[in-house]
């Protein structure tokens, strides 16, 4: 990263984490900025959450690892990763309509995972996240061995997890991404 992009980028996720202390009650920000200065690849990861619309935000920390844990704090699903069914056996299964991409392998391209069921169910906690819009989870084996993949919305202020074939893309659904720092 340019070093202007680097200071911009910090900048602006201070001041959204100024702006959200529900999200991360007892972290000091000055710790935070201290382990991104550290580590320039998830820098750059977090810089990709943001480029791709996430709006990234620290809703925790490891107490153990020392960790910080960043999720994608957008209100809808991050629109820069629409459209796109779930993993790579699911694009190489469809034969035409093909979407431009996986979420699992954009994920991987960005250095973030997929948020889990509970990773999902605790971002709902702290806010009403994809009342119009729904995000990719990351599946069970046991499901995803069934062709399937889950994802996650708000609808009529409750949190609904839902199947669908993997192959399956959308306009309005996308995912939202995880990184430990």
């Amino acid at each position: 990263m340019a070093s202007e992009e680097h200071e911009q980028l910090i900048k602006l996720l201070r001041d959204r984490f100024i702006k959200n202390p529900e999200r991360h009650k007892g972290i000091e920000w000055e710790a935070v900025q201290q382990k991104l200065e550290s580590d320039p690849v998830k820098l750059r990861s977090l810089y990709e959450m943001e480029h791709t619309g996430g709006e990234p935000d620290v809703v925790g920390h490891d107490n153990a690892t020392g960790l910080y844990l960043f999720y994608d704090c957008s209100s809808e699903t991050p629109k820069g990763r629409r459209n796109l069914c779930y993993d790579r056996e699911a694009l190489d299964a469809r034969k035409e309509f093909k979407p431009a991409g996986s979420a699992m392998e954009m994920a991987a391209a960005m250095g973030v995972e997929l948020l889990t069921e509970g990773e999902y169910h605790d971002l709902q906690k702290l806010g009403n996240f994809d009342t119009k819009t729904s995000s990719w989870l990351k599946t069970p084996a046991d499901v995803r061995n069934h062709g399937g993949a889950i994802f996650g919305d708000r609808r009529f202020g409750r949190v609904f997890i839902y199947h669908n074939g993997a192959t399956s893309y959308y306009a309005a659904r996308g995912f939202r991404g995880s990184l430990k720092v």
